[in-house]
């Protein structure tokens, strides 16, 4: 494929985040009594629209409403913040994967459904840099599984169509955000077993893999 852009997920992409993230949301939602299994914040990782987040959780046993939500959600980012943020690093290849790929000419953009002021305290100064665009979750009308966030990204690349592009995901909505943005999609293992990430394109087990297929 002669490709044109790359786009990364942030949070079990670029970075080691997402172990912290869901300890984040088991203690936000156990500070309103809520005891959830951690695999569904691995699995809805990224689905944070209040409708469709209440809806998943509903699914699997946990009424709550979508004012509820809010406040679980912004509690869970101070207790990230606050707890966690200082422990995130980069996945060990990723910047000879971001150097390689800025190397081949590609463009590139980091697409997430974290706010800003997350990407601001985990994602290190040397790897933002690297990217030609980024969106955050607070820049988009409608944040994943919808296709906004990538079609924000394309638009920030100055890419006017999505073919000859690929998002790099490891989540679900994620996914669907980018397949639904007609991007081509690779999913990584890094959290989710592959029967999970099956609407991918590709799935991929590791980051040296990642290199190898995206330099190939």
């Amino acid at each position: 494929m002669d490709k044109k852009a790359i786009l990364l997920d942030m949070d079990g992409v670029v970075i080691n985040s997402m172990p912290y993230h869901v300890k984040a949301w088991k203690k936000a939602f156990k500070e309103h009594e809520f005891d959830v299994n951690e695999r569904l914040f691995f699995l809805y990782e990224g689905a944070i629209e209040p409708g469709i987040a209440c809806k998943l959780f509903k699914k699997n046993g946990t009424n709550i409403t979508e004012k509820l939500f809010f406040q679980i959600l912004k509690r869970q980012k101070d207790i990230f913040l606050n707890e966690f943020a200082p422990l995130i690093k980069p996945f060990d290849n990723i910047p000879e994967i971001l150097a390689t790929l800025k190397s081949l000419g590609l463009k590139m953009a980091l697409v997430t459904s974290s706010h800003k002021e997350i990407l601001e305290a985990v994602l290190p100064t040397k790897l933002h840099d690297l990217f030609d665009h980024i969106v955050t979750g607070d820049q988009v009308k409608k944040r994943k599984p919808h296709p906004d966030p990538y079609i924000a990204g394309l638009k920030g690349l100055n890419i006017t169509s999505p073919k000859g592009s690929i998002a790099v995901e490891n989540a679900p909505s994620g996914i669907k955000s980018a397949k639904r943005a007609g991007l081509n999609c690779i999913a990584i293992t890094t959290t989710l077993p592959p029967k999970e990430l099956s609407e991918a394109d590709k799935i991929i087990d590791s980051h040296e893999k990642l290199l190898n297929y995206l330099q190939g």
